[in-house]
């Protein structure tokens, strides 16, 4: 009785895998030498495959469901074995638990940033270049599990998440990258066709993970960003344009008058550079809404303007100079300044509370 016990004890009659974690993709059966039983129980649950290997050779493969293993459902094992009239006898392999269930919300990203071409960054008739980053998300499930441990797991020894997926981030950034320099659409507008660019990245991996018996089930782009130095650039263009300024070098002046208004203690030398860039630039721009104004008057009022101006002229010259010290001079251009947003709200009543105080 000991020794048929000793023996009953060396025989495996059943087989299953009960998975605790989240991240094991293969799961081998430990032995610990001994041998598997003819009628031996085989349990396979929902989302499991099982792969049976005979001297590092894959032969069967069992999908969900309770199996027992005999000669009629092991046939590669019984070619492989010789076993052409059923057997008896114990026998022994390498049993492999494959998970086949979806893995979720696995994150990719791109390591350094992108060089693509973008059409709104053209300067000068040559295609413009920016370098983008972006990251995501994806979801994979082994779907062919005998090529996945030939591929895999039999020559790479992968076995969890973590192992495979620096191997996967690197071809889905690989082609994201072509599908974002193949679509054609600027920065801006990528946003608006992330699907675009989704949907061409998993048309261009499902043969490369089919080739792996794996299957890319989502992907997911959540954010593309530029440089900060382009976003900074970008941001005070729109700034620009929601104040109805199309003229770059006077947005600029506008900007440091602002500064200089909130900054009365910074004069000096540089100050006065500042001014005369401004200056310049406000120049042009009135110039341009000077002329814009000549242009759409009609030929009697070009020609009637001088002489109203010959007439307004004297009139002109016998009011008295302002003083452009006196109180009302100062609040005037205290208010200007207020009306032309180089002051809050705060910083102009403050003044100008400073201002009658002083009076």
């Amino acid at each position: 009785m000991g020794i048929l016990s000793f023996i009953k004890g060396q025989f495996i009659e059943i087989i299953e895998w009960l998975d605790n974690t989240n991240y094991t993709l293969v799961y081998r059966f430990p032995d610990d030498d001994h041998e598997i039983k003819n009628g031996a129980k085989l349990v396979c649950r929902e989302n499991q495959a099982a792969i049976l290997i005979n001297e590092g050779q894959l032969a069967d493969v069992f999908g969900p469901g309770t199996h027992t293993l005999s000669t009629q459902n092991l046939p590669i094992l019984s070619r492989l074995k010789g076993w052409k009239y059923g057997f008896s006898s114990p026998f022994k392999v390498e049993i492999y638990f494959v998970n086949l269930r979806q893995y979720v919300d696995q994150k990719w990203g791109t390591a350094n940033p992108v060089l693509i071409r973008d059409p709104e960054f053209s300067v000068g008739g040559r295609p413009g270049r920016v370098r983008i980053r972006a990251f995501g998300s994806y979801n994979f499930k082994i779907s062919d599990p005998g090529v996945f441990f030939k591929e895999i797991v039999g020559t790479q020894g992968l076995t969890t998440t973590d192992s495979i997926a620096e191997y996967l981030k690197r071809q889905l950034v690989s082609k994201f990258t072509v599908a974002a320099g193949k679509s054609d659409l600027s920065v801006a507008d990528m946003a608006a066709h992330y699907n675009v660019l989704e949907n061409a990245v998993k048309g261009d991996l499902a043969e490369e993970f089919g080739k792996l018996g794996l299957t890319l089930t989502s992907f997911v782009i959540e954010n593309i960003s530029l440089p900060p130095e382009i976003e900074k650039a970008l941001d005070a263009a729109a700034a620009q344009a929601a104040r109805g300024v199309d003229n770059t070098m006077a947005w600029e002046g506008l900007n440091v008058m602002r500064d200089a208004a909130r900054n009365p203690g910074a004069g000096g030398a540089s100050s006065a550079g500042m001014g005369m860039g401004m200056g310049m630039g406000m120049g042009q721009m009135m110039a341009q809404m000077m002329g814009g104004m000549a242009g759409s008057m009609n030929p009697q009022q070009q020609f009637h303007q001088p002489q109203q101006q010959q007439f307004q002229q004297p009139q002109q010259q016998q009011q008295a100079p302002a003083d452009d010290n006196s109180l009302e001079a100062k609040l005037r251009k205290l208010k200007a300044a207020f009306e032309a947003e180089l002051l809050t709200e705060e910083e102009y009543k403050a003044k100008r509370a400073k201002l009658l105080e002083a009076f």
